[in-house]
């Protein structure tokens, strides 16, 4: 059996959201001791170094040009390339506008459908129809949590046993080597103090970042031992960020909110262990994952009561009402001042982390691959 799978979110230098999700599942299936399995990776341009290596049962196809690989160039061989692959994956909303190979497609979340004005015209064009299509065709659609999967049966209007939920896994822990990167280390580098509230995640009107500085500030402004209290941001700039990186100015906080890029896999744990509460408080979440991350590394989670974000915390996090700042003010003042309830979530965070792998997910996806390729 022949799979084909569309690698180009994993062929990136920085990953985040489906690009760590495509590379991880890649990254499990070239392990696989399965002779009779042969996987071909197709990609616009050549397999950067962190790709699985080439072997026996996995190669990589790349095709150019770049320029609407999906609409046509990849269509294109597709119908005139031997052999064909017996299923195509792709591990976004867009496959192949035409193929001869029936296909499985991956959506993380609506958001898009719900919440249209937190994109950008082209972004939502290309979201709308070239999901609506990708969706019709394919013979399967994989989505990363129950409540994605309920809104995808719903708005598309596709029968549910075509729509397989696999939940996310999260990565193994890095070992950090003390010596080189300490705590103490990280907040000469980056000013941070030894009480702070901690966001990671894409800047971008989603998130709900603004109310979360809000929210920090109304906390800040009823505490009688605040001067060293911050909100760090780790996360890249995303898409109409620019009132997310003002707000502080606006509700009187600019000294003690800090955003941070670019921080480094080995960095991170520690900004998770030390921070009083990772804070996610999300309009909308296909699933999830820092908030398991953020468990992984003995970080207490305060996050939105909607969506899929009680199906990823399930007991093990404190939960807030988005659109109401006072209640995350509230919740964040809880987790600040009891140890007990901090100690009580993290305890019940190295639980809930048992239920997800990447592992899983893969063996749950190639079973969904499988099935589509012998029908």
């Amino acid at each position: 059996m022949i799979i084909g799978i569309d690698g180009n979110e994993a062929n990136v230098e920085h990953r985040v959201g489906v690009g760590e999700y495509a590379f991880q599942l890649l990254r499990k299936f070239s392990q696989l001791n399965r002779p009779d399995l042969k996987f071909v990776i197709y990609l616009k341009n050549n397999p950067l170094p962190h790709l699985p290596s080439t072997h026996k049962q996995w190669k990589y196809r790349v095709l150019r040009p770049e320029k609407l690989w999906t609409q046509w160039r990849l269509p294109l061989d597709l119908y005139f390339h031997n052999p064909k692959p017996d299923v195509f994956f792709t591990p976004t909303h867009y496959s192949p506008r035409f193929s001869p190979v029936p296909t499985v497609i991956s959506i993380m979340d609506l958001s898009y459908l719900y919440f249209p004005e937190l994109f950008n015209q082209g972004d939502l064009y290309k979201l709308r129809n070239w999901t609506a299509y990708s969706a019709k065709n394919a013979r399967k659609i994989l989505t990363i949590s129950n409540a994605s999967r309920n809104d995808i049966i719903k708005e598309y209007k596709v029968s549910p046993s075509d729509v397989v939920t696999t939940h996310l896994g999260i990565k193994e822990a890095v070992s950090l080597q003390p010596h080189v990167y300490s705590m103490n280390e990280l907040k000469a580098k980056y000013g941070l103090s030894d009480k702070y509230f901690l966001f990671v995640g894409t800047l971008q009107p989603r998130k709900n970042i603004i109310k979360l500085i809000e929210a920090f500030a109304k906390l800040r402004k009823h505490e009688e031992q605040k001067e060293d209290l911050q909100l760090i941001i780790i996360g890249r700039r995303g898409w109409m960020f620019e009132d997310i990186l003002a707000a502080p100015e606006k509700f009187g906080v600019a000294e003690h909110v800090k955003f941070l890029e670019n921080i480094s896999d080995a960095e991170l744990p520690l900004f998770y262990q030390n921070a009083i509460s990772y804070v996610l408080p999300s309009l909308y979440e296909g699933f999830g994952l820092p908030i398991l991350e953020a468990m992984q590394h003995d970080c207490p989670v305060i996050t939105s009561n909607i969506s899929s974000l009680p199906e990823a915390g399930g007991d093990a996090a404190l939960y807030i009402n988005p659109e109401d700042v006072n209640d995350i003010a509230d919740k964040m003042k809880k987790v600040l001042h009891s140890n007990e309830l901090r100690k009580e979530l993290i305890a019940k965070g190295k639980l809930q982390i048992k239920k997800f792998s990447w592992d899983k997910t893969a063996k749950e996806t190639l079973a969904v691959l499988e099935e589509v390729a012998q029908k």
